[in-house]
């Protein structure tokens, strides 16, 4: 699988699980299982290149790494990190910005 495709398909499932677990239908565990998941795929496409490719994908890992760092269960609790992370989600749809202080780096094996 390219790195390109493997982005698009873990954007449109982050996309659903975000947003499932801040309309409290799914519960946060399983947004935190889904990173743990996507972070052991990503290490099989053995990926060196330090830099990513488009705004879309610094946008994805900066909400992969900002949910790892604070836990999905933020999402319920914090209303500053819930918009924050609705930005990246707006940015995904094409309805938002690119995020301010938004700094995604691709994890390289």
């Amino acid at each position: 699988m390219i790195i390109e495709q493997f982005i698009t398909n873990k954007i449109t499932q982050m996309h659903a699980y975000v947003n499932a677990v801040i309309d409290n239908k799914l519960h946060y565990t399983e947004l935190d299982q889904f990173i743990l998941d996507t972070m052991a795929e990503w290490t099989l496409l053995k990926v060196v290149d330090e830099t990513p490719n488009s705004a879309q994908e610094r946008v994805f890992w900066h909400l992969m790494h900002e949910i790892s760092l604070h836990g999905a269960q933020a999402l319920t609790q914090d209303l500053f990190f819930k918009s924050e992370m609705n930005t990246c989600l707006d940015f995904f749809k094409g309805t938002g910005s690119y995020p301010i202080d938004c700094i995604g780096w691709r994890p390289i094996a």
